[in-house]
């Protein structure tokens, strides 16, 4: 079964833009489309999509708020999209509850697999997004801020950490560290246990909020910004 999908942007050309894209995607069906955060969530709410994909500044209610409003049981999951480089807005999404960020500059295939991601339960976050998220927030975040593991990680375990912070997907995790995806796959079910997070995302708020990684992921950082992921993640 395909997809399906909400489209918010207030620019019309944008808004339209995305919503072809996504539907000449196999497997996506973009059921709606919305001018504003708020006519989004009246659409999600009527429509139930699998995904809603929201921009984040928009008239009246944006992308923030309208996520803060769908997120959570038994509601879609939510992409941000953005062509701004105002990381505190990605941070607020991120807590709000989307499961994934992405620039507007993403090709069509990062943004088919962000969509096919967040259905799934999982998360995508743009590579240099992550980075730059990490970046503007690691001096700030005081460390010890999110909870500690219920149990000690392995060194497998902070290194997977580490590559799902800085914006990898799980094969581009199973490539850099010479593992099969399978492992990169129980290695990340098994972070998500220890510290209590629900997704990527939030496995990558983690790190940099207790500072665990912050040497790690800045060292990737030119790398990151310049590579896309190529392999939906799993």
């Amino acid at each position: 079964m395909s997809v399906t999908v909400v489209v918010a942007d207030d620019q019309e050309i944008v808004r339209t833009g995305l919503a072809m894209i996504l539907g000449a995607q196999p497997g996506i069906e973009v059921v709606g489309e919305a001018r504003d955060g708020r006519e989004a969530v009246e659409l999600a709410r009527r429509l139930r999509p699998d995904v809603c994909l929201f921009d984040v500044r928009m008239p009246g209610l944006d992308g923030i708020e309208a996520t803060r409003l769908l997120a959570g049981p038994g509601g879609p999951a939510v992409v941000v999209i953005t062509t701004f480089d105002l990381d505190e807005y990605v941070y607020a999404a991120l807590r709000a509850g989307a499961k994934g960020f992405l620039l507007k500059d993403a090709g069509p295939d990062l943004l088919a697999q962000a969509v096919h991601a967040a259905a799934a339960g999982d998360a995508l976050i743009a590579p240099s997004v992550t980075a730059r998220l990490i970046e503007a927030f690691a001096d700030t975040a005081p460390a010890g801020a999110a909870a500690q593991p219920v149990d000690p990680l392995t060194e497998r375990e902070e290194q997977v950490l580490a590559a799902v912070a800085s914006g990898c997907t799980n094969s581009e995790v199973a490539k850099e560290l010479h593992i099969t995806l399978s492992t990169v796959k129980s290695h990340i079910t098994s972070l998500m246990a220890k510290i209590g997070a629900r997704n990527r995302v939030e496995i990558a708020i983690w790190a940099y909020e207790t500072k665990r990684v912050r040497g790690g992921v800045r060292q990737r950082s030119a790398e990151s910004t310049t590579t896309a992921p190529d392999q939906r993640p799993g």
